[in-house]
């Protein structure tokens, strides 16, 4: 919380409602930490298949494609070098995706392709020397696909990017080659149109990984894919939160922690709450900007997610052992802080593209050197496989769910393939998304002092709550 908000006397029920935080979320479980309350622990240990603490061990894929736990069913739904619709080829390189609600009970899915130099394999293209894109695949309720088509090409190694809330994907260039290094907007139901060509420079000129846009300002957080790499933010111009609105232009910033000489994030820890500042930097010169101005350097940024108030992100090779972080920003407290850090390659390795489950635990895909899985961390702390890749140097990608929750769309790579995969999902959990943003950070019990716990007495709430507000700025 920003010193100006706590000497406004930001009381208990005004940072609830500003951090979409509530009673349920912090009930006291019989871990010791901000929990679901005891029965749904309880649940839990009673049924390993729950889904809250995972689905129990992976079974192995009599095809040699792709493990998942017990009752747990895919289906490969799209191939690179397959037909689409039109009789053109499907382009590989799979990688970023995002699901969205479409008409009839169906799934619309914006896939990336991250291919870079040749071709354009679409019909307006922004670069015809440039063989990058997007492609999207119409999913029916019995996930087969109905349609597969082009929405946008001509760019250069489409990584990952971000869904808006208004059903568009910000599809992100991970270059800085001359006339590339941009991101671009793409409405599925509007393929190939003049929009999905125009790139938004004033989003920034950098090798772009992830992005994800907070619904409640429409501000645009963005992660970079370079070494070192830095955390960025975009403010539109029109925040009006509708297609083609970012087009219009914003002021792109670099995040930086003045209270700190070193700005190497390999010295936060575990558990650290650092309060942001905002340096305004030139898209077109954003590093250079953000260097001078002394912004945080991460390790390599990856994945980017945004749920319930928080935008998640994480660092794929940093950490004392080098096997990657995930960290936490509340824009509504302005502050980060390292969530989990691996110090075993059993439980992370070097994670990628990450989503949010609609029960709210964070999952992350790997791209480690041996097999990569689909991994999942609960608001306890608990690391769980979920999936494992048995194709040797594919990388897994584009982890989302349907609007629905009952299916989950994910990529193998290279050779390209995308899966519908469902079974015993739990079901959508509001309170225990809310719980996830936040819990307190993994591997680190809260510790308060005697003057916060009698605050958290006169304030008729736990000292597990009072911690919450203490990690998030807000002065006890």
């Amino acid at each position: 919380m920003t010193e100006q908000n706590s000497k406004n006397g930001l009381n208990r029920r005004d940072f609830l409602k500003a951090g979409g935080m509530s009673a349920l979320a912090l009930t006291v479980g019989s871990t010791g930490v901000m929990g679901l309350g005891s029965q749904a622990l309880a649940d839990s240990k009673d049924n390993p298949t729950s889904g809250f603490g995972g689905y129990g061990p992976l079974v192995p894929d009599p095809n040699g494609i792709l493990d998942l736990p017990k009752g747990f069913h895919y289906k490969i739904i799209s191939k690179e070098g397959d037909l689409m619709t039109d009789g053109t080829e499907i382009p590989g390189a799979f990688d970023g995706m995002a699901a969205f609600e479409g008409p009839n009970n169906t799934t619309i899915l914006v896939r990336n392709h991250e291919l870079s130099s040749g071709p354009a394999f679409g019909k307006n293209p922004y670069d015809s020397n440039a063989k990058g894109g997007t492609t999207a695949l119409k999913v029916g309720a019995n996930r087969e696909v109905i349609e597969e088509y082009v929405t946008s090409s001509g760019t250069i190694r489409n990584c990952a990017g971000g869904a808006t809330p208004w059903g568009t994907w910000l599809t992100c260039e991970e270059t800085r080659s001359e006339g590339h290094g941009y991101v671009f907007e793409v409405d599925p139901s509007q393929p190939e149109s003049d929009m999905t060509k125009t790139p938004i420079k004033e989003m920034g000129r950098f090798s772009h990984e992830a992005c994800a846009i907070d619904p409640s300002t429409g501000y645009v957080y963005l992660t970079e894919d370079a070494s070192p790499s830095y955390f960025y933010r975009f403010i539109p111009n029109d925040t009006s939160q509708k297609s083609g609105s970012l087009q219009k232009g914003g002021t792109l910033y670099a995040a930086a922690i003045e209270a700190v000489t070193d700005p190497a994030a390999s010295t936060f820890k575990t558990g650290q709450t650092f309060q942001i500042v905002w340096k305004e930097v030139d898209p077109h010169w954003c590093r250079e900007d953000a260097e001078k101005q002394n912004c945080i350097q991460f390790s390599r940024l990856e994945g980017a997610f945004f749920q319930e108030g928080v935008f998640w992100f994480d660092d794929t090779s940093a950490g004392d052992k080098k096997l990657g972080r995930v960290y936490r920003y509340i824009p509504h407290t302005n502050t980060l802080e390292l969530f989990y850090e691996g110090n075993n390659a059993r439980n992370m390795e070097y994670p990628d593209n990450i989503c949010c489950t609609p029960w709210g635990d964070l999952w992350f895909a790997e791209d480690g050197r041996g097999q990569d899985r689909l991994l999942g961390i609960t608001p306890e702390g608990k690391v769980y496989p979920f999936a494992a890749n048995r194709l040797s140097g594919a990388e897994l990608a584009g982890p989302i769910f349907s609007s629905d929750g009952n299916t989950l769309f994910l990529n193998i790579q290279s050779p390209g393939k995308t899966f519908a995969i469902w079974g015993p999902f739990q079901r959508r959990n509001a309170a225990r998304a809310r719980e996830m943003s936040f819990a307190a950070p993994a591997n680190l019990a809260p510790q308060v002092s005697e003057q916060v716990a009698k605050a958290a007495e006169v304030q008729g709430m736990s000292v597990l709550e009072a911690a919450a507000f203490e990690r998030h700025g807000v002065k006890m």
